[in-house]
């Protein structure tokens, strides 16, 4: 009988290791490695920008939004809890950048920014954003330096972030 206790306990014991291990390695996601992207190690995706090269974003072929703000202004401290989410979530599946236009004027006035908050949406294959469909959010074209943007003017709220993406072909799954 001891023989069998000892037997059944070390089966018991093992049982609980190959459980514990399996979620273990559920929980840290190893059995997709091969799904990672390299957006989880790129700098490229970080929120706040001191210097935006677009050929570079280009090369990503994915949606890019660039949100120009200020620490000092009220639309744009709402949205930054918003767009860091968004970020965080999109990451390897569209660009979202924040530029704070008083430290770094000189990007601001590259894209010829006058009002902050002021975001630009510009496609994967480069072209600029056209909504396709009816929203509550005024754009205008803008041409900088030889290239066409679409310019929105004012704060976004999450839901109208997350509907432009949609409408741009990014979605959170």
């Amino acid at each position: 009988m001891d023989k069998r206790k000892a037997m059944v306990t070390t089966l018991v014991l093992v049982l609980v290791l190959v459980v514990v291990a399996a979620i273990w390695f559920l929980k840290n996601d190893h059995g997709n490695v091969q799904d990672r992207s390299i957006a989880d190690t790129d700098d490229a995706f970080a929120l706040e920008a001191t210097a935006i090269d677009l050929e570079e974003l280009f090369s990503y072929g994915i949606p890019i939004i660039i949100d120009f703000g200020s620490d000092a202004c009220i639309p744009c401290k709402q949205m930054a809890p918003v767009l860091a989410a968004i970020n965080e979530q999109m990451r390897g599946k569209a660009f979202i950048k924040f530029v704070d236009a008083k430290k770094y004027g000189r990007i601001a006035a590259d894209f010829r920014i006058q009002t902050i908050p002021s975001q630009i949406f510009i496609n994967a294959d480069k072209t600029p954003y056209s909504p396709k469909k009816t929203m509550d959010v005024e754009f205008v074209e803008k041409r900088v330096d030889g290239r066409t943007y679409t310019l929105h003017q004012g704060g976004l709220t999450e839901a109208q972030l997350r509907l432009i993406l949609a409408d741009m072909g990014v979605t959170d799954k």
